[in-house]
């Protein structure tokens, strides 16, 4: 194999976003559903044989050291490999959005190297990997939809119904240091119970630390109905790091009280600046080319010029689930 052409690396969405606690070494502890969507970056690799990692964007240009890179390197230095690799970067999803492009490209860097490198490397191996390179690399890596944990390494896979939204970023980007050290982040009183999955208090200490790392990736994914999402979107879920990103950035606002006139509904997903609504069913129509217009008229000629509004679907998978 000396090249694997059109590797996708897909957005995801907080459906909900708690924080329930503080590492002692200052990581907030979180819950949250993480939903794969189908709005992606494209990467492409071709096998070096002179060791060289060398990154070419296809569009902007990417910070000269971004995760995709540190992922290789990474990756590379604890194989042990002697192969390089060009790697190609179709960029599509917005920067500092708060939908996990840059730790979604470092997953499908790690996954499609671990085959043109003919590393053969286990999930769990390109797990903890991947947990050195970001909090939200292991979610791309386990390849379903998750109830997530810890900082983002506690994985319980579920599956979610059918579902469109209305994914909206604004122009300004958001820090999330900024956020989370925020005298407005707001810590939950309490944890989310999802049926289906262990005792959650198993996972807390008294002094909020973790019982153990968790990495339930062969685990048969919890069915996540209509009941259950609309309690997380409409009833007990939010956004805590929400109020914080509205207080520092005004578009986050702005980009709120959009979909809310128009849908009904609208979130911040992760920390920012990204926000969506779900649809519902007479929102959005399917088009011949297997792609989703709304037919509010937001999505035609009513937002700012510097606003990139989307309708996406949720994936059934990961597109690479199954590559390790």
């Amino acid at each position: 194999m000396q090249a694997i052409y059109d590797v996708p690396a897909p957005a995801k969405l907080n459906l909900f976003l708690h924080v329930v606690g503080k590492r002692p070494d200052g990581y907030h502890l979180l819950q949250s559903i993480f939903a794969l969507i189908d709005w992606a970056d494209t990467l492409h690799f071709e096998k070096r044989a002179d060791g060289q990692l060398a990154r070419h964007d296809q569009g902007d240009a990417l910070p000269a050291d971004d995760l995709c890179l540190r992922a290789a390197r990474a990756l590379q230095a604890q194989s042990g490999c002697g192969l390089g690799a060009d790697i190609h970067i179709e960029k599509r999803l917005p920067a500092g959005a708060g939908m996990g492009g840059g730790s979604s490209d470092a997953a499908s860097t790690l996954l499609a190297l671990n085959r043109l490198w003919g590393l053969n490397w286990p999930l769990e191996k390109l797990f903890s990997l991947g947990l050195s390179l970001g909090a939200d690399v292991p979610f791309f890596l386990g390849g379903r939809h998750a109830f997530v944990e810890g900082i983002g390494e506690i994985l319980h896979p579920i599956d979610l119904p059918p579902m469109s939204f209305a994914v909206l970023k604004p122009g300004q980007s958001i820090s999330t240091q900024q956020i989370f050290s925020s005298p407005l982040l707001a810590r939950s009183k309490s944890v989310a119970i999802v049926a289906g999955f262990p005792a959650h208090n198993e996972l807390q200490r008294k002094n909020g630390e973790l019982a153990e790392e968790r990495l339930e990736i062969d685990a048969k994914p919890v069915v996540l109905n209509e009941e259950g999402i609309a309690s997380f979107l409409h009833g007990y879920g939010r956004n805590d790091l929400q109020k914080p990103a509205e207080a520092s950035c005004p578009q986050v606002v702005q980009a709120l009280r959009i979909l809310e006139a128009e849908f009904g509904n609208s979130r911040m997903t992760g920390s920012g600046s990204a926000v969506f609504a779900r649809l519902a069913s007479g929102d959005a129509q399917e088009q011949g080319d297997g792609k989703l217009t709304s037919v509010k008229k937001f999505w035609q000629e009513d937002l700012p010029s510097d606003f990139h509004a989307r309708i996406c679907r949720c994936l059934d998978q990961h597109p690479l689930h199954g590559w390790a």
